[in-house]
């Protein structure tokens, strides 16, 4: 039995080999940004139910990130309103990755008590569960400018589980 491996497949390892190597190393580089980072005060403003687009409308959240750290977790709170008459009260964790100066990428997870629905989209349960991925931009005076992909999901608790996503721009400001 003989393995091939095409030339796009390699170039594509490649690339993503070498993409790890050198975030790896500017992760490195940011260790003291990670041991002094301040709690936030997050504004966020965007594209709630974009991509199914069942009940497409605006989502505002406010946000408390706290800057003590856990087991290298650390906590927050927040509240969500849409213009669609739902809205979500959550607090979990998240963890900042430091790529340098500049970029930091926050993925973060919290359970949600819900309300709201409609016929056009009803999450199916008040406990829905939100993951996030932010990829931020650090400005000198610690403040972030950034863009978030979240989903919300009941992971299957409710008889329906239709999941939604909203894009949101992120403006967090430090506290301390």
């Amino acid at each position: 039995m003989s393995l091939k491996v095409s030339v796009p497949y390699i170039s594509i390892m490649f690339v993503i080999i070498t993409a790890l190597l050198a975030a790896q190393l500017g992760y490195l580089e940011a260790a003291e940004l990670r041991e002094d980072d301040p709690s936030f005060v997050s504004i966020g403003v965007g594209s709630y139910d974009f991509n199914r687009k069942k009940e497409k409308g605006a989502e505002v959240r406010l946000e408390y990130r706290s800057g003590r750290k856990f087991f290298g977790f650390k906590p927050f709170t927040s509240v969500a309103l849409t213009n669609t008459s739902q809205g979500f009260i959550g607090a979990g964790i998240l963890v900042d990755l430091h790529f340098g100066r500049r970029l930091v990428a926050t993925p973060s997870f919290a359970p949600n008590y819900y309300w709201g629905g409609n016929k056009k989209l009803d999450l199916g349960h008040e406990l829905e569960f939100r993951s996030q991925l932010e990829i931020a931009y650090r400005l000198d005076n610690r403040s972030r400018i950034g863009l978030a992909l979240s989903h919300y999901s009941n992971a299957s608790l409710g008889d329906a589980n239709p999941g939604t996503e909203t894009a949101t721009f992120y403006f967090s400001i430090p506290i301390k």
